[in-house]
């Protein structure tokens, strides 16, 4: 299908109207908080924004960040699931691999080698904290992050726990480890093999 593109007129390709719309708007403010002492950040449903600070409602989902457990271990067992279901894949995970450093807490396999959150990509969509089998990403009530270039907004493993704290959610590898130790030996009977 071919659109026909309509001629762009002299005013339209001199761009003066936009600019002059822009400076009559421009002015409008600059009228209103001079003139009469009427302040855009007054106006806010929180008053002075960046002196007082924004109120967080509950619910609200801010930046995702990685826990750690009561006892201070990493909670995150490398399972890649986060990384798999970001939509905007911000999420960054590097196995440790065979070689690799071993978990710092018991009845954990593995840890992440490398975890990296851009966040310059990520839309704070939650879906990571919901995806996580062990609750080790959590989105804070974190808003205002800044950074001086781009490499300063890749958060790395440290950063993120740092962050995200100490979460006291239940450590669902110890009652794992609790009902297995609780369980009878299973016994185990010798069966001819099938021919």
């Amino acid at each position: 299908m071919i659109v026909e593109r309509k001629e762009l007129s002299l005013a339209e390709r001199l761009y003066l109207p936009a600019v002059v719309n822009g400076f009559s708007v421009t002015w409008r403010h600059f009228k209103r908080t001079v003139f009469e002492g009427r302040n855009a950040a007054k106006e806010t449903s929180d008053g002075y924004y960046p002196e007082v600070p924004w109120k967080v409602e509950r619910g609200y989902r801010g930046a995702p960040y990685l826990v750690r457990d009561q006892e201070g271990s990493t909670k995150c067992v490398s399972c890649q699931l986060c990384e798999f279901v970001c939509p905007p894949k911000a999420i960054r995970i590097t196995p440790p691999g065979p070689d690799g450093p071993p978990a710092d807490r018991d009845n954990a396999e593995k840890m992440p080698k490398e975890f990296e959150i851009n966040m310059l990509r990520c839309i704070f969509c939650g879906l990571c904290q919901e995806v996580c089998p062990e609750e080790a990403i959590f989105l804070q009530k974190d808003y205002s992050l800044t950074g001086l270039s781009r490499a300063e907004m890749i958060y790395n493993k440290e950063k993120l726990l740092s962050l995200g704290g100490t979460h006291a959610g239940t450590q669902k590898w110890r009652h794992k480890l609790d009902e297995a130790r609780a369980q009878e030996a299973f016994p185990i009977e010798n069966r001819p093999a099938a021919h």
